[in-house]
């Protein structure tokens, strides 16, 4: 009779997870339906971290802008740069020079690297493997330092913009770029040995977060979470934009779209950045990095006339920066999915309206699919396998 009783008493519980969980990557708060340990259901809670990005785009001039890109996801700073300048570009338009084009490439392939690593080496961290984050950082301070070769900045570089890059790459670096690649091979063996055949890690991401290429469909997915469920469609591949279209590269997908499908595709996409690396140090061009349309994009020293007519246009430039008119779209294929760009402005010097696609937060809206009837402990291995940045999802 007093085991009755106490059945009775049980009923479901309501908890909260984040926002000051370490493991849920940036200010989410979940609030978590439970049976026991079993989930039943996830309502994601976002707003903590909003910062009204978009709002504040439309006071400022393309130029004063653009540093607002490298704060969305800012593990991924010069993607987002990218998507804005080619949205730009597109408006104007803007012809980008060649060389111009490859140096892009190269550092966009970097920036792939460099989110795929914190996207592996901190879920491997949150379902409990320390090694692999020490030795994923020891590989990102390599590439940062890249990253503070050419902009002086290690994240937020504002590199990338309009008409073409900010600086021509320093003497050496191609080769210091060229010798990271040639090792990194090696360290990415390292962590398939580490991990891809670990019974543990096996057991914690394989028919976890589980979502079927239809789902994945209608929940908008993109990137590796929609590779992970079986599509082929990458947009470097399905609308190639810079000189993706010169270059050969392979897209991995997985069978399942489970959690260990999309920790495999991460690393072979890693391997295909290399593979693209390599490809553009062998082809870069000689010739310039910015557009010379000198009513648009401001000279260097070099290039600038000594006369009062020019240092008049370049001092416009900078205090109103240069009109344009929209509508302006553009969408990459970023490390973690289709971010895309919308820009609207009828002759003006700032924009109208300027809004953000950003692919995890149509990947946060997925979860509960992923989650349901899982173990509470599920949570953090699917979040890790989402690769979700607060900073893009509440802009």
């Amino acid at each position: 009779m007093q085991h009755k009783k106490f059945f009775e008493r049980i009923k479901n519980l309501t908890i909260n997870f984040g926002p000051q969980h370490p493991a849920a990557h940036g200010v989410l708060r979940l609030v978590v339906n439970l049976d026991g340990e079993i989930i039943t259901k996830v309502d994601p809670h976002i707003g903590l971290l909003h910062r009204g990005t978009e709002k504040l785009m439309e006071y400022k001039t393309i130029i004063q802008g653009l540093p607002y890109l490298d704060r969305l996801d800012y593990v991924s700073m010069m993607s987002q740069e990218h998507a804005f300048s080619l949205a730009v570009e597109k408006m104007i338009p803007l012809i980008v020079p060649i060389r111009a084009q490859f140096i892009r490439v190269i550092f966009l392939e970097i920036t792939r690297i460099l989110n795929h690593l914190l996207a592996i080496t901190t879920h491997a961290l949150d379902v409990g493997a320390l090694t692999p984050f020490l030795w994923g950082f020891e590989e990102r301070e390599k590439l940062l330092e890249f990253y503070e070769r050419v902009s002086g900045s290690r994240m937020h570089a504002a590199y990338i913009r309009p008409g073409g890059i900010l600086y021509d790459i320093p003497s050496g670096l191609c080769n210091d770029i060229y010798l990271f690649i040639k090792q990194f091979n090696t360290r990415l063996d390292e962590f398939e040995e580490l991990l891809s055949f670990n019974r543990i890690w096996i057991q914690r991401l394989r028919e976890v977060g589980t979502i079927s290429l239809i789902k994945a469909l209608d929940y908008s997915f993109s990137g590796v979470m929609l590779r992970g469920s079986g599509l082929i469609w990458d947009l470097r591949k399905k609308n190639p934009y810079e000189c993706y279209n010169l270059l050969n590269f392979k897209i991995p997908i997985g069978r399942k779209g489970d959690s260990y499908d999309r920790f495999l595709i991460r690393l072979e996409e890693m391997r295909q950045s290399l593979s693209i690396i390599y490809q553009c140090l062998n082809l870069l061009p000689k010739g310039e990095v910015r557009s010379d349309d000198y009513k648009i994009i401001a000279p260097s020293r070099a290039n600038m006339k000594n006369s009062m007519e020019s240092i008049i246009n370049h001092f416009k430039l900078f205090s109103e920066g240069f009109r344009f008119t929209g509508p302006g779209y553009s969408s990459v294929e970023a490390p973690k999915g289709e971010f895309a760009v919308y820009i609207d402005a009828l002759d003006e010097t700032m924009p109208l309206r300027c809004r953000f696609r950003s692919p995890g937060f149509f990947h946060l809206q997925g979860l509960n699919e992923m989650v349901e009837n899982h173990l509470l402990a599920d949570i953090v291995t699917v979040i890790g396998t989402q690769d979700i940045v607060f900073g893009e999802i509440d802009r």
